[in-house]
């Protein structure tokens, strides 16, 4: 686990630090802060040990992708963190 989480999370829930928005578009033009989507994308910094018949596939420093509106942002340490339930998680990168 990552220092900046004191806690680990329990059963399937995964910890994943969000990737930066993109500040400008292809052709050079900057974003503001009220236009930016959401990212879908993070890596995993932990997880926990799954349900005792499904353990937990992603590990710590995956790069994942995951639902728009999945999970809970948190911030520890002034780090924005997300806490999703395995299921929510689309894919690893």
């Amino acid at each position: 686990m990552s220092s900046t989480t004191q806690f680990k999370p329990l059963h399937d829930r995964v910890i994943i630090r969000p990737a930066r928005a993109e500040e400008k578009t292809a052709g050079g033009i900057i974003i503001p802060d009220t236009a930016k989507e959401k990212p879908q994308r993070g890596t995993v910094v932990a997880a926990g040990p799954g349900t005792k018949d499904e353990p937990v596939t992603v590990k710590e420093g995956d790069m994942v992708l995951y639902g728009k509106y999945a999970g809970t942002e948190l911030k520890v340490g002034g780090e924005d963190l997300l806490i999703v339930r395995e299921s929510d998680i689309l894919a690893i990168v």
